[in-house]
């Protein structure tokens, strides 16, 4: 999304996704208008304008699983529009990604991956989507109720209302991470729903360490008749103690 030119839909996302949103178009270029006002009046937001319709760039039809965030990383250099996620070069890797990790390494043995690139997730079908798209710039949370929620409210209901050429619904495991996530379930009626506590260091080690699910996403899907996800990230080779005590993560 550009601060200064409005483009459609069309041209900024993927086409299926397009469609999937087009009754929300309006609202998104509303959202433009506000970003607009914001960047006007000095306040800066984040991601960077042309990762905010990020998420929506993964093919509408390929999303197997999706896993909701709440909104981006405060911190300048951080979040890249897709949920969790941030670039490569971003050291150390979020807190609540360092928990996730913690989970991915407990639950099927993997290394501790060595960045916070999510990337290779998402090329398998995974969508990384915060509920709200935007945030200023070290104020969590500052940009909700601002219009993002219809939007990606929107998005949800469109991927639980895919079907096959048969009418069945799509594979799709839906992720909920804290109750933000899990206030959508009811939109979700078609997918397998997996959820647990947040992974942020307030409330990792209340039910989200030890809730397993990456292979209980690979489950799903193979009972769904699709193909699991290679959870496996780029790994470091002086990965962090994996053995890290509760209290410390």
């Amino acid at each position: 999304m550009n601060t200064t030119t409005v483009k459609p839909l069309k041209e900024l996302i993927d086409p299926g996704w397009a469609r999937a949103l087009s009754a929300v178009e309006p609202d998104i270029h509303r959202m433009g208008d506000f970003l607009r006002a914001e960047h006007r009046a000095g306040r800066q937001y984040l991601p960077a304008s042309h990762n905010i319709l990020r998420a929506f760039t993964i093919p509408f039809a390929s999303i197997k699983v999706l896993i909701v965030g709440q909104d981006p990383y405060p911190t300048p250099g951080h979040p890249v529009g897709l949920s969790f996620c941030v670039a490569k070069d971003v050291q150390p890797v979020p807190r609540s990604l360092q928990n996730i990790y913690q989970e991915l390494h407990d639950d099927l043995g993997v290394p501790i991956p060595s960045n916070g690139d999510l990337t290779p997730w998402c090329s398998q079908g995974v969508m990384l989507l915060n509920r709200c798209l935007t945030v200023g710039v070290g104020r969590p949370n500052s940009h909700q109720g601002k219009g993002w929620e219809k939007v990606t409210d929107a998005a949800i209901s469109a991927l639980n209302d895919r079907r096959d050429a048969s009418g069945r619904p799509l594979p799709l495991v839906a992720i909920l991470w804290g109750r933000n996530a899990q206030s959508l379930e009811p939109r979700l009626g078609n997918a397998f729903i997996i959820k647990s506590p947040h992974p942020s260091p307030l409330s990792a080690s209340r039910g989200f360490f030890g809730s397993r699910p990456f292979s209980r996403t690979n489950e799903a899907l193979r009972r769904m008749g699709t193909d699991p996800i290679n959870w496996t990230l780029e790994a470091n080779s002086t990965a962090p103690d994996t053995t890290m005590p509760l209290e410390q993560r």
